[in-house]
């Protein structure tokens, strides 16, 4: 991969609170989140992002919750694949992401 492709994440223990929780504060990007509680998708496939909303709308909503330190975005082909960042949430806010989750 060439290092000019690779999008900036947050340590796991550089993740602060208020952002993540600003970043959870929308609900598109909460749906979002909800989406990938079930496994990594490619941005495209991402239905929660709407399929009317533009583009730039939707990078932007990826971009918040990637620099939150909520998601990976990674560079798959054509692509960037979205994971969400279950471990390394769990491990700085033990409950936090079950809870928004589910409720």
């Amino acid at each position: 991969m060439m290092e000019s492709t690779k999008l900036p994440h947050p340590a796991r223990d550089d993740i602060e609170l208020t952002c993540v929780l600003f970043a959870l504060s929308d609900e598109a990007r909460l749906a979002l989140v909800r989406q990938l509680s079930g496994g990594p998708l490619d941005m495209v496939d991402c239905s929660s992002l709407g399929a009317n909303v533009p583009k730039s709308t939707r990078s932007h909503q990826v971009k918040v919750l990637r620099e939150a330190g909520v998601i990976t975005s990674e560079l798959r082909g054509r692509t960037r694949q979205l994971t969400l960042r279950r471990p390394d949430l769990d491990a700085r806010f033990p409950g936090l992401l079950e809870a928004v989750l589910g409720a």
